[in-house]
């Protein structure tokens, strides 16, 4: 081995992270077509190109994601702002609003202004997801409701016995599709199956929810405290995990595909991009006329991210903010491939963790985030002296995780 091998391998690594950073350009395009903040968006299932966008103006575009084209347009799909959207089978598209209606729309060659179905509904809607394999989907608004897309009305109702809430976000488990998770205003993540109408609940706020797609048991969490967290169904009385790194409420969360990282976005008008089981230091994304982040998804291949805000755009972005668009020759794969495991050999080392690691945040941003860690020391030294001096020092300290679920009702 030559006695230079090691400090050449160290320079090449150092090299590498730099260049990563010197092509990190991961903005990709911007979809246009909407006048209002965009609420919502959806992926067909089976399709690597399609995403459906909702807006507060009341209009659904269908978008491709290769072309950059609009697919199908229906600019008063709603009266109000349209809430939830969800693909079914066979080229057809639900949607719901605040105008307490549930449509469902043709989206293949023979698509129409009109809607194929018009199901109504006693009080606004905040989300809807299709059942998997069967004809069903579920609805969130004042209650969890099941519907059949033959019947008009709906089949059942759940509802946890003593809950007031107005749910906002459901979804189906994507392996067991009988289990239905749901998140409501008062602070709480629910559980259901939808064969025996049960419900297991846990106290916790929550402004979204998305179930792992590799692992049946995991669902992500994005809270109103600035963190995601991530939950074993089977163990619910503590978080596998907490990310921490977003200024501001966390609004949107979906995994990637691959199940090996997922993307969040929230009102300090970023987009982070997270690996799954490491809370710290996230992907950062963000410009300067983005406003805040209400929608946040994969595209189906994992490579890109789709984000909508409340500037009336539909972005994407590449889920590796210096991954080339285009043809790669083997050439440049096999060195592409090299630099990686060389980043990832010397990640440890001072120099290029810094390179790796340093982002450049808004002034905004940056700010928030000083703030937010002068009060958490502050906050930390206080508990220090109030248990030195009282006698909750007699007491063990509570972990942090085991600080977010308040209470369970069963």
């Amino acid at each position: 081995m030559h006695p230079f091998a090691r400090a050449r391998e160290r320079t090449r690594a150092l090299n590498a992270a730099k260049m990563d950073r010197l092509f990190a350009k991961p903005f990709v395009d911007s979809l246009e077509g909407h006048v209002d903040a965009i609420e919502v968006l959806a992926r067909q299932p089976g399709s690597l190109t399609t995403v459906a966008s909702g807006s507060w103006d009341g209009g659904i575009l269908l978008h491709n994601l290769s072309t950059r084209n609009k697919l199908v347009k229906l600019p008063q799909a709603h009266k109000g702002k349209v809430s939830g959207l969800c693909f079914a089978e066979g080229d057809r598209l639900l949607s719901c609003g605040v105008d307490r209606n549930i449509k469902l729309w043709s989206i293949g060659s023979n698509a129409s202004d009109q809607p194929l179905n018009v199901f109504p509904g006693k009080s606004a809607f905040n989300s809807i997801d299709h059942h998997r394999t069967d004809s069903l989907f579920a609805t969130a608004s004042n209650l969890v409701q099941i519907w059949d897309e033959t019947k008009s009305a709906p089949i059942s109702n759940l509802t946890f016995p003593t809950s007031t809430e107005t749910i906002t976000s459901v979804r189906f488990n994507l392996s067991e599709s009988s289990v239905l998770a749901s998140i409501g205003s008062d602070r709480t993540f629910t559980l259901y199956d939808i064969r025996t109408g049960r419900a297991e609940r846990r106290v916790f706020r929550s402004n979204s929810l998305a179930w792992s797609p590799t692992f049946p048991t995991t669902i992500l969490l994005a809270s109103e405290d600035h963190n995601l967290y991530t939950f074993d169904i089977r163990h619910l009385a503590t978080p596998s995990q907490i990310y921490k790194a977003h200024v501001a409420a966390v609004m949107s969360c979906d995994w990637s595909p691959t199940g090996l990282e997922f993307v969040s976005g929230g009102w300090d008008r970023t987009v982070r991009i997270w690996k799954e089981g490491q809370g710290h230091s996230p992907e950062v994304y963000h410009t300067k006329r983005m406003q805040r982040v209400s929608s946040s998804i994969f595209s189906a291949d994992a490579r890109f991210v789709i984000t909508g805000s409340d500037d009336g755009n539909v972005r994407i972005w590449k889920a590796k903010a210096s991954d080339k668009l285009g043809v790669i020759t083997a050439r440049e794969r096999a060195a592409i491939e090299y630099r990686e495991s060389l980043k990832d050999r010397w990640r440890m080392d001072t120099q290029v963790g810094k390179v790796a690691r340093t982002r450049h945040m808004p002034k905004s941003v940056h700010q928030a985030s000083k703030l937010k860690r002068t009060m958490l020391d502050a906050q930390r030294v206080k508990e220090e002296r109030r248990r030195k001096h009282t006698r909750a020092g007699e007491t063990k300290p509570k972990a942090e995780r085991k600080k977010v679920v308040i209470a369970e009702q069963t």
